[in-house]
């Protein structure tokens, strides 16, 4: 008998349930972990990507009331669109005396960034003109944007009003 427990190798089934009861009680712990974790890359890739939008309206705006570029008056200086901001406008730089002023292509953003909320690249945009709780652009300019996906952030603030 002693010969044949010697020999023995592998693990009875007792060990085989404790250990996997105990690998289900850690994969349940850190599921909601790695669940929070995901949320929280997103909700600060949103951040980031709503930032540098807003900077680019800021420049192209900033550039207008300095009356670097042209623009419709009905737009109050703000960007007719986001693809305005990526193919750039034409900036009246003046030149030194007796020159007659020079021109050239200012592009504000490479591209527009995706929504990771709703994982593409649609945003929600308000017009200047457009009441601050509109859901509906208004399509006269792009004074601020907004993702369009519905959910809540870990904080208990919705995305939409970031």
């Amino acid at each position: 008998m002693r010969k044949f427990l010697a020999h023995r190798k592998g693990f009875t089934l007792i060990e085989m349930l404790v250990t996997l009861t105990l690998l289900a009680i850690l994969a349940t712990a850190i599921f909601p972990l790695a669940k929070t974790a995901v949320k929280r890359e997103r909700e600060i890739e949103l951040q980031r990507n709503l930032r540098i939008i807003r900077e680019a309206i800021d420049a192209y705006k900033k550039l207008a009331d300095e009356q670097k570029i042209e623009f419709d008056e009905d737009t109050e200086g703000y960007p007719p669109d986001l693809e305005t901001l990526v193919e750039g406008v034409e900036v009246i730089e003046e030149g030194k005396e007796g020159e007659e002023p020079k021109t050239k292509i200012v592009k504000f953003l490479r591209r527009i960034p995706k929504d990771p909320m709703t994982n593409s690249f649609e945003w929600g945009l308000r017009s200047y003109q457009d009441d601050l709780d509109s859901d509906v652009w208004g399509g006269e300019n792009v004074y601020d944007i907004y993702t369009k996906g519905l959910a809540t952030a870990l904080d208990g603030t919705k995305y939409r009003e970031w």
